[in-house]
């Protein structure tokens, strides 16, 4: 039979069962059984995408997928790192200023209740006293009442809480941006005489008669009045006049004394108990002898 004669059935199915054709044929199927059963093919593509994944371009959902979950992933370890530096800070800070500055609005923090005594007995006694009254601070610290204490970041300053055990808040303080910065100050000395201030109008007194009338009333009270002594103590000059503010604010109510050192007149602002400085007037006014 020459080549270029037409094939028979017979010629046709002796090529078809050739050795390269059942050979391939048998190839084949074991290729396509061994992915059905180890899934092989799949494996390798997946390892063949992830290795060039990098220079693919960046879209599709699968892609979005994965890195909305890396964003995820690497936003809550920065919050965590943040957290754990506020913590260290806090821990640091000498001051309820620093804390605040530290967190931002929506933060927290807390703090062991010796380092709150310590930030607290910092404070000049008029501003601890406005903040936290030390007999509710010693309820709060050497009571059994008090698990932990959060401070959170506000706008405006910062907010400290006092959680039991029972995870609810017993006592809050807000620390308000003027709050610290009158902490931060610790007292005010303003240049100029009583009079600058048209809040002391009317209730200017020279110094002998006023601290008369203090020695007055009883020793107890006397603290209430006059809370910040060493600021006093500390001022050069002495004391000329000292005038009554014709205001209350929060419990107390600022005091004025005017001192003079080398031609020079400046009026230092302490904060008393309103109470006690009422008892002061009634004094000052000739109704207790």
């Amino acid at each position: 039979m020459k080549w270029y004669d037409p094939a028979g059935c017979r010629e046709r199915l002796k090529r078809a069962a050739c050795f390269l054709n059942i050979t391939v044929l048998i190839l084949s199927a074991a290729l396509i059984f061994s992915e059905f059963r180890f899934d092989w093919g799949e494996r390798l593509l997946g390892g063949f995408l992830a290795s060039i994944n990098s220079v693919r371009p960046e879209k599709g959902a699968v892609w979005e997928l994965g890195r909305d979950t890396m964003t995820a992933h690497e936003t809550v370890s920065r919050l965590i790192d943040r957290k754990s530096d506020t913590k260290a800070f806090a821990d640091r800070t000498d001051s309820f200023a620093g804390i605040a500055r530290r967190l931002l609005p929506g933060e927290w923090v807390t703090l062991d209740k010796p380092h709150f005594k310590d930030l607290y007995r910092t404070l000049p006694l008029t501003h601890a006293r406005q903040i936290l009254d030390p007999a509710r601070l010693i309820w709060l610290l050497n009571g059994d009442v008090t698990d932990r204490i959060f401070c959170e970041g506000m706008k405006t300053g910062m907010k400290i809480y006092f959680i039991d055990t029972g995870n609810r808040v017993i006592h809050q303080i807000e620390l308000t941006q003027d709050t610290l910065t009158a902490i931060a100050e610790k007292h005010y000395l303003e240049p100029g005489t009583l009079e600058t201030f048209d809040e002391f109008s009317g209730r200017i007194y020279p110094v002998d008669r006023f601290f008369g009338a203090v020695f007055k009333l009883p020793a107890e009270m006397i603290p209430d009045l006059l809370p910040d002594t060493d600021l006093l103590l500390d001022q050069e000059g002495t004391i000329s006049r000292v005038g009554i503010w014709n205001e209350a604010e929060n419990g107390f109510i600022r005091l004025g004394f005017e001192f003079r050192h080398q031609n020079q007149v400046r009026v230092l602002f302490v904060n008393a108990r309103e109470w006690a400085v009422w008892q002061l007037g009634l004094v000052l006014k000739g109704a207790h002898s």
